[in-house]
């Protein structure tokens, strides 16, 4: 009895510190002790045992999947733990106003081979080359728009 408690124990724990440690490995030998118990209990008490074993794993699990996430991110502790500012920035190149860039002139700020970036109005886009390859500081002429990158050709 006391090794299913010491399982159960060690299970909840370790799937507990993996919302903190962010590990794999302790959620899944969290996960084994779990289980582990419910099959001791089952092997030495039967099949009601491991019923009661499998029942009690899942109301604890549900209590500590409740409290990480409901009620420790409402702690000082937890606060410090959830990152919630941004960096303002954008991996993405800004997306070009459509009506304001096609038909205008664009000098390639890198090799077109066929993608690459142009600049347009000073301001830099991915651009796609219509002849196949534009060297560094060609002048260009925008087309059109393919979702976010700029139809580019030679003129």
């Amino acid at each position: 009895m006391t090794l299913i408690f010491l399982l159960f124990i060690v299970g909840i724990l370790l799937l507990a510190a993996d919302v903190f440690v962010s590990s794999f490995i302790m959620g899944a030998v969290g996960a084994i002790g779990l289980v582990s118990a419910c099959v001791i209990a089952y092997r030495d008490f039967g099949i009601l045992a491991a019923g009661l074993a499998g029942v009690s794993a899942v109301i604890l699990l549900g209590v500590a999947v409740y409290i990480e996430l409901v009620l420790l991110p409402k702690t000082r502790m937890g606060r410090g733990l959830v990152v919630e500012s941004t960096s303002g920035s954008s991996s993405q190149p800004p997306v070009a106003p459509e009506k304001a860039v096609i038909g205008r002139p664009a000098t390639a700020d890198t090799t077109l081979a066929p993608s690459g970036y142009v600049l347009v109005d000073g301001f830099r886009y991915e651009a796609f080359c219509r002849s196949g390859h534009a060297a560094k500081g060609e002048t260009l002429h925008v087309v059109a728009m393919d979702n976010f990158r700029l139809i580019v050709s030679k003129p």
